[in-house]
């Protein structure tokens, strides 16, 4: 297995960071014992989850005031990426996770929020942060909700102002880690009478997975990442109050398309199981996979062309990631957005083109179910389709930035029903509640 200082200049990690890290590679192999179960069964990784909080690591991105780990995007994206490695299902949840508390944690830093907002902001951050730390809860992060593109038009989950708070109906498609976390973070659209909805109305309220009116439904059998349990969750009269807010009314359409790299937190997972794909034929061709002959297979000049070919491509793919991560921030520059972009794009893609070279590299051996080739070449082909940053958008974003000034974008031509909600557009955007 590869060590992290292959492929990282440590002279600019942390020491902290790279502790976390080497930790993750130490309970890597118990992760990836587990995974075929995982991957059979379509069951929740419950045990790695147990190993992760016992670590702390459920507290990554939570400022050290309220007793986390403060870790910044680009660190906490390295992270993501080690568990990658060992099982694509246990780190893509992660990242649900993580990503609730990341929202609360870098979007409150953002200065184009009124002192106003900002002091709601703290109250209701201060509470989700205490409460995760203490109860070590998990928080689940359902958007999706099936037929219908997000990014472009109002969540089809709504709701509506009641005595004392708010009401919310309707439903969640691919809502992963249903039934196992302990809050769901719900994307919804406040709709008013006589009033169509309208994106700048979104809010985000932090549900319990006891509330009345909340369930579970559906089967679970998807090609890859089969332990994300992302079944369909249904919204019935779920009662909120303000203090279920996860930030306050406006923010989250104020600041998503100013925090653009914030929805590009899925390709840690793909980053990782890339990386996992490489390490696992590199063992393979020197006979060193465990529970099978020791046979040295290095000597044939193809397959050594073939993983020389694998390395490029992953090396390439990793410095760009990591440089794009490096620079996540708020009002990023342009070039900086691009940089992101095509990192998200040549990770979705990257990663199923090292898999199925992988495969062809070790044979027919590696298509055995009881060796973790094949579940990675499953899961590597789930990246690409995965909202907001589909690498179709990912195409459509980079040729609008790239030929377009940035007066222009509100009025570039493209699909009606295309993504262009979720697109930078930087400071300047004519774009009502995006800015």
């Amino acid at each position: 297995m590869s060590d992290i200082s292959d492929y990282y200049d440590l002279s600019r990690i942390r020491p902290e960071v790279q502790a976390v890290l080497r930790r993750v590679n130490e309970l890597g192999p118990r992760f990836a014992e587990r995974a075929k179960a995982v991957d059979d069964e379509a069951s929740f990784p419950v045990e790695n989850y147990r190993d992760l909080a016992d670590e702390g690591f459920l507290t990554l991105c939570i400022p050290e005031e309220f007793g986390g780990m403060g870790f910044s995007m680009g660190e906490y994206a390295m992270v993501g990426a080690e568990l990658g490695k060992f099982c694509g299902a246990t780190a893509l949840t992660f990242n649900m996770h993580n990503s609730s508390m990341a929202w609360s944690r870098f979007m409150f830093e953002m200065p184009n929020l009124t002192p106003e907002e900002r002091a709601e902001f703290a109250t209701l951050r201060e509470r989700q942060f205490r409460r995760a730390i203490a109860e070590r809860a998990i928080y689940s992060q359902p958007i999706s909700e099936g037929g219908q593109n997000w990014t472009s038009k109002p969540n089809q989950t709504q709701c509506r102002a009641v005595e004392g708070g708010w009401k919310i109906n309707g439903f969640k498609k691919f809502a992963s880690l249903a039934g196992y976390c302990d809050y769901y973070t719900i994307v919804c659209t406040e709709v008013f009478e006589g009033q169509e909805p309208r994106h700048e109305d979104t809010m985000l309220f932090v549900v319990h997975k006891d509330t009345p009116g909340l369930t579970i439904k559906g089967d679970w059998d998807p090609l890859g990442m089969r332990g994300t349990n992302s079944r369909d969750l249904i919204l019935q009269d779920i009662f909120v109050t303000r203090d279920d807010l996860l930030m306050p009314r406006g923010i989250f359409g104020k600041t998503l398309a100013n925090w653009p790299h914030m929805m590009a937190t899925l390709s840690p997972t793909y980053m990782g199981v890339a990386q996992g794909a490489f390490d696992f034929t590199v063992a393979y061709l020197q006979g060193r996979i465990p529970g099978q002959p020791p046979i040295d297979r290095r000597m044939f000049a193809t397959k050594r062309v073939a993983v020389s070919k694998m390395y490029a491509r992953l090396a390439s793919m990793r410095a760009l990631w990591w440089q794009a991560f490096g620079e996540a921030k708020g009002f990023p520059t342009k070039g900086e957005v691009m940089r992101m972009y095509a990192a998200q794009f040549n990770v979705m893609e990257g990663v199923q083109e090292i898999a199925a070279m992988a495969i062809r590299t070790c044979g027919g051996q590696s298509m055995l179910r009881s060796l973790p080739l094949e579940r990675m070449y499953r899961d590597s082909r789930c990246g690409a389709l995965m909202l907001p940053y589909t690498s179709e958008i990912m195409e459509d974003y980079i040729g609008v930035l790239a030929l377009y000034d940035m007066d222009e974008l509100d009025d570039a031509p493209g699909d009606l029903d295309g993504a262009r909600t979720s697109l930078w557009r930087g400071e300047g955007s004519a774009v009502k509640g995006l800015r």
